[in-house]
């Protein structure tokens, strides 16, 4: 990897990588665990609906305050200590009128989501997202601190929370139940609340992490609310909740459509029971691409403040497409043996992961891209581009999904990332020339698809054999990779042993 810079980014990656890797291989873990206990998909299919307005209501909250604290941290003519305590008193303030307007107004917002039968479950979720909302500052603190280990460990211990506080209401208490129906523990538990349990352990995990990350963020804290420096954090955000809103809707707009596109709601949510257990298998590359934008924002703002060279951002760029695609073709090539995490009620959708995954490998690149506007500060093109992925995407679910089904989801999902890759590329080489290395780049994603292509085609009846053909690929993929853009000698650990080598 080129220079210092690539390597610190490499680093902070590895790190909050790990924890995002891990912690969404162990919260995915409630995946199989979800369908196999609620197996009728429909039932799966409300909680993704709720989860879906959920990060809408996220993205609300947050009003990209996120983005635009790095941004103002990283000033030179700003105070940080009252770029950080005005922000969090601006979240905390919006995050506890959002709470008291679901209490107030909770009848019609049920009703406006068609959402009747058990209000409860939107009221629980709202008081988590406001509560993750009012996070999102303290969080983004520890990455500016360059505090990596104490982000993962918090982000960690929320799912180890949710998935002790599942598998109780989920397992132990139904077992319980049964079992000794005497038991005290009984008294508490209630088999009609079904899903509901779901909900339940994400608010008790979300207030745990809260009372967890106060002391780490707000120990020596000195509030100081400067409303002309809101207002100039606002000028600059506000773009950014438009882009937001666009983008969850983007990523959201199954969960967020379904129950009005279908005359029955039960074949509504069933459809959307089985696409969003199938799209979980894309959490791979999902996670991966969330692992890089943590060590990135902090990254790329910081080096704006150097001398302008923008290879860092091309390299970036690069070896992300590389180590994606890399999971691309890991995920697929094996995912005769994935595709048992799910219940074979749900599997029949399984047809949508490669479209999807590559919607995401799309999505990641156009995140990558964003980089011009956001150093620019011209994020109103970040708006832009997010309304129009925004209303592709809508058009796309509104027209195709009565016709073809959950199927129309994924593609257009990968349609519209594909034309807002296209278009933020092309405008951004007019503001912020950076010199991608477009050659190298599109190789990449030729040969992945010619590799997967040439992998899955033939039908091996013998699973062994079959998993053992498409491994040579994957294997003659990484050594090309390693050839020319990943030499051994670069890679920490390995090349301790060049360096032993060279010294003898």
């Amino acid at each position: 990897m080129a220079g210092s810079g690539m390597k610190s980014l490499a680093k902070d990656t590895a790190i909050y990588g790990l924890s995002s890797i891990v912690g969404r291989l162990l919260n995915y873990c409630l995946v199989p665990l979800h369908v196999y206990i609620f197996t009728n998909p429909s039932e799966y299919g409300q909680v993704n609906y709720i989860l879906g307005f959920t990060a809408l209501f996220f993205v609300l909250l947050t009003y990209g305050m996120e983005t635009s604290f790095f941004r103002f941290m990283n000033k030179q003519d700003e105070n940080s200590d009252k770029v950080y305590s005005t922000s969090l008193i601006s979240l905390g303030t919006t995050s506890l009128l959002f709470i008291l307007f679901c209490f107030s107004f909770i009848g019609p917002i049920s009703e406006w989501m068609q959402y009747t039968d058990h209000r409860e479950h939107i009221m629980i979720m709202a008081i988590v997202v406001a509560l993750d909302a009012f996070m999102v500052i303290p969080f983004a603190y520890l990455r500016y601190q360059k505090r990596p280990i104490r982000f993962a460990t918090l982000k960690l211990a929320f799912i180890f929370f949710n998935i002790l506080f599942n598998v109780l209401f989920l397992v132990v208490c139904p077992w319980l139940s049964k079992s000794y129906p005497d038991f005290i523990l009984n008294k508490f538990y209630h088999q009609d609340i079904g899903i509901g349990y779901i909900f339940l352990a994400n608010l008790i995990s979300t207030l745990a992490v809260l009372i967890m990350l106060i002391p780490n963020t707000m120990k020596n804290l000195k509030f100081q609310f400067d409303p002309a420096l809101l207002r100039r954090i606002l000028k600059y955000s506000f773009p950014l909740l438009i882009l937001g809103l666009a983008g969850v809707i983007n990523q959201a707009v199954a969960q967020l459509t379904y129950p009005f596109l279908f005359d029955s709601k039960e074949e509504a949510f069933n459809q959307l029971g089985i696409y969003s257990a199938c799209i979980k298998i894309t959490v791979i590359i999902t996670m991966f691409t969330q692992a890089f934008r943590y060590a990135y924002e902090p990254f790329f703002f910081s080096k704006n403040k150097n001398d302008g060279n923008t290879k860092a951002y091309a390299d970036a760029m690069k070896f992300f497409i590389i180590f994606a695609l890399l999971v691309f073709l890991g995920v697929m090539f094996y995912l005769d043996i994935i595709k048992y995490i799910i219940s074979e009620n749900y599997t029949v959708g399984i047809v949508i992961v490669p479209i999807a995954m590559m919607g995401e490998i799309l999505f990641g690149v156009y995140f990558n891209l964003s980089v011009w506007y956001k150093l620019t500060d011209k994020t109103k093109y970040g708006a832009y581009f997010s309304i129009l992925g925004c209303i592709i995407q809508v058009a796309m679910n509104i027209i195709l999904v009565p016709i073809y089904g959950y199927i129309a989801s994924a593609w257009a999902t990968f349609i519209c990332n594909l034309i807002l890759v296209l278009i933020s590329y092309s405008i951004g080489q007019k503001y912020f020339p950076i010199k991608y290395d477009v050659k190298n780049i599109f190789l990449y994603f030729i040969l992945a698809i010619v590799f997967y292509i040439t992998a899955m085609y033939p039908t091996i009846d013998n699973e062994v054999l079959r998993l053992g053909y498409r491994t040579l690929f994957l294997i003659a993929f990484t050594a090309i990779v390693i050839k020319r853009d990943l030499p051994l000698s670069e890679i920490p650990f390995i090349n301790r042993y060049f360096k032993h080598k060279n010294a003898k």
